[in-house]
């Protein structure tokens, strides 16, 4: 079971469960939910764990309900452009099954190549390509979810409009297991793009000055398939583990990424990145190149991982602030004395400070936990959000109610207690 008791934020506590179950079809799970209703154990879901922000941690007496099993694509309907798949299905798998029917699905986190699509669901999960084409909750058009009665239930529908009663589906998206537990998902698809993607790579001297850039595209009215930010210090982490010589490249880079073909939106952003400030810039010249450059970026986190303990930023703010959200960054690592490595999706604004310590010296984690809770007072007071994609599990849960107020952590609470009136469903997460 321990295994199963926590997912990737380190810094996050986790209990101690009494059992684990791996259920291999709804029926199943709707029996293991209404067994725990009756006898009121509490119950934490899970996917494959690569969460950062402990919502999939066990609590103490619980029961772990690991879905990883429930892996089948049950549907792909290319007419309708849409699939229906277990939750257990991992991202990068029903992308490789649908585009062998000339589809598309676009959200794709950072762990697409392990996470699953009903933990994607669960934390209405981003990605690098968002910016343009959305997050996890623009794709997902209905839902077979067992409630905390152990009723199985169907929301949402198939088609692409429909508008008769709540939006039951948006609720649960995101949710994080509180509400209830997924046990199908029907989404929608796009088809594959037809021009093969051109990265445009813009370096700069400062997370400042990168941040102008961001800022610089934006105004521009230019929505590019993806626009990163990657700093020297993620890049050397990746080029000590993977030797692919980015250190060179520059302090801090911008990764933006066309999808039309349109040579001229090429050349468009890469004015903006030079009119920004960028020492220099360049765009790639064939599929291969433009590839290797954003592999480099979904290898940062892993590889700062390998360097100590990691406590993983997720704020996001309005794309025009993203200069000033970074230069607060930068003074926090200042005042508490941490480093802190930079990565972002930085084309929506969704930055991702990344707080390493060494093993073992705990006055540095506390110092990191203090730059971590003033970062996101930061994001904030700028307008923005604690979580733009991570969820907020057990670390956000005095960063949300800092953003929502108490009037509105009400209105949460009722909806907890409405469908949980027992509050057995992955308890202490979230409110």
């Amino acid at each position: 079971m321990a295994a199963y008791s926590r997912d990737q934020a380190a810094w996050a506590p986790a209990g101690r469960p009494v059992a684990l179950v791996k259920p291999e079809d709804a029926e199943q799970v709707r029996a293991v939910v209404a067994v725990c209703a009756e006898h009121r154990v509490p119950l934490v879901t899970r996917g494959a764990g690569t969460g950062l922000s402990g919502g999939a941690n066990a609590v103490d007496g619980c029961v772990l309900l690991a879905l990883d099993g429930m892996d089948r694509v049950l549907e792909i309907d290319a007419d309708e452009q849409l699939a229906v798949v277990q939750p257990g299905v991992v991202n990068d798998h029903l992308r490789a099954a649908v585009a062998e029917h000339g589809l598309w699905y676009p959200p794709d986190p950072a762990s697409s190549p392990w996470s699953t699509i009903g933990g994607n669901v669960a934390t209405n999960a981003g990605g690098v390509c968002c910016v343009k084409y959305g997050v996890t909750r623009d794709y997902v058009l209905g839902l077979r979810v067992v409630t905390a009665s152990g009723d199985l239930v169907t929301l949402g529908r198939r088609t692409r409009k429909g508008v008769a009663g709540y939006d039951l589906t948006g609720l649960f998206v995101g949710s994080e297991g509180t509400l209830g537990v997924i046990t199908e998902i029907t989404v929608r698809l796009l088809p594959l793009p037809a021009k093969p993607p051109q990265t445009v790579v813009g370096a700069y001297d400062s997370l400042v000055a990168a941040g102008r850039g961001v800022a610089a595209a934006a105004a521009s009215g230019i929505t590019p398939a993806a626009l990163e930010l990657v700093d020297r210090y993620c890049l050397r982490a990746v080029d000590d583990w993977k030797n692919m010589g980015l250190t060179d490249l520059g302090d801090v880079l911008l990764l933006g990424r066309i999808d039309t073909g349109d040579e001229r939106e090429a050349e468009a952003l890469q004015d903006c990145f030079d009119r920004a400030g960028a020492t220099w810039s360049t765009r790639s010249t064939d599929p291969e190149e433009a590839e290797a450059l954003f592999s480099a970026r979904r290898l940062a986190y892993p590889a700062l991982e390998r360097l100590g303990p990691v406590l993983t930023e997720d704020v996001c703010v309005p794309r025009g602030l993203v200069p000033e959200m970074l230069g607060r960054i930068e003074a926090h690592a200042k005042a508490h004395d941490v480093h802190i490595a930079n990565i972002a999706h930085a084309g929506d604004g969704n930055l991702h400070p990344l707080i390493i310590v060494q093993a073992g010296d705990d006055e540095a984690r506390a110092r990191a936990q203090q730059a971590f809770e003033a970062i996101l007072d930061d994001a904030v007071a700028l307008g923005g959000t604690v979580t733009g994609e991570h969820g907020v599990g057990l670390l956000k849960k005095r960063g949300m109610r800092a953003e929502l107020g108490d009037d509105v952590i009400a209105l949460n609470r009722a909806i907890k207690s409405a469908l949980d009136p027992h509050g057995i469903l992955n308890p202490g997460k979230v409110i």
